[in-house]
C-alpha cells in the first residue's frame, strides 16, 4: 500500500486529491497538512511514501519544507512532488535541486496524478522527457555555475555518457536506443550512476549533471 501525504493550503484541492487516491485499491491517503510546518509535522509522524506537496503555503512554504526533509537521513525513504499551478513555475527547478522527486501540475489528469505516485515510489522517473527538456531549457541558465568535475571522476565512462543523457531528457527507452543496449542494460546504468552520486532520483542526476557541467543548456555552448 503507497501511503500519501496531502500538503496544500486549500482544502478543496485535498478533498479533491484524497477522493482520487482513497479510491485506488494500492493506494491510501495517510493525512493532510494545511502549510509547510504542519506537513513537517505529520511527515515525521506519519513517515508516508510520498508527499504531494504545494510550493506556496502559509508558514512554511514548500520549497523550505521539501529542503528540510530531504535533508532529514531519517527521511530518506520519503519521496517529494510539489505541485503548482504553472508547469513553468519559476520554483520549479529549485524545488528539484533541493530534493523533489519531480513535480505535477494541479490540474494534472487523475491517470496522470495516479500514474506519477506510482513511478515516484518505484524510483521511475516522474517528469516526463518533454517536460523535463522545457524545464531544462527554462530555468538551466538560472541554476548556479557548473561545479567542478570531481564527482565525475567517480563514474565510468558510460556511466557519464547515461548521465548527460538523462540530463537532456531522454527515457531508459530512448537512451537504450541512443547507445544499442538494452532497456535493462540502460536502467541499470542509470541506477547505478544515481547510487554513486548519492541522488535520490531520476530528477536529481538532472540537476547533477547541469550543476557538474557535464549538460549545458544550448545557448550556452
Amino acid at each position: 500500500m503507497i501511503r500519501v501525504l496531502l500538503a496544500d493550503d486549500q482544502s478543496l484541492v485535498r478533498a479533491g486529491f484524497r477522493a482520487l487516491l482513497d479510491a485506488q485499491p494500492d493506494i491510501e491517503v495517510a493525512g493532510e497538512a494545511a502549510d509547510g510546518e504542519e506537513a513537517l509535522r505529520r511527515v515525521r509522524e506519519l513517515r508516508p511514501d510520498v508527499v504531494l506537496m504545494d510550493i506556496r503555503m502559509p508558514q512554511l512554504d514548500g520549497l523550505a519544507a521539501t529542503r528540510r526533509i530531504t535533508a532529514d537521513a531519517g527521511l530518506a525513504e520519503v519521496r517529494v512532488v510539489m505541485l503548482t499551478t504553472f508547469e513553468l513555475d519559476e520554483y520549479v527547478f529549485e524545488a528539484i535541486r533541493a530534493g523533489a522527486s519531480g513535480f505535477l501540475v494541479k490540474d494534472t489528469e487523475p491517470d496522470e496524478l495516479l500514474r506519477a505516485v506510482r513511478a515516484v515510489v518505484a524510483g521511475d522517473a516522474l517528469l516526463s522527457p518533454g517536460v523535463t527538456r522545457r524545464l531544462i531549457a527554462e530555468f538551466a541558465a538560472r541554476s548556479k555555475q557548473p561545479a567542478t568535475a570531481d564527482a565525475l571522476a567517480r563514474l565510468t565512462e558510460r556511466e557519464r555518457e547515461v548521465m548527460a543523457l538523462v540530463g537532456i531528457g531522454l527515457s531508459n527507452e530512448e537512451i537504450a536506443r541512443r547507445l544499442v543496449v538494452s532497456p535493462l542494460t540502460a536502467k541499470t546504468h542509470v541506477s547505478r550512476t544515481m547510487v554513486k552520486l548519492g541522488a535520490r532520483d531520476r530528477a536529481q542526476l538532472v540537476v547533477h549533471a547541469y550543476e557538474s557541467g557535464l549538460v549545458r543548456p544550448g545557448w550556452l555552448g
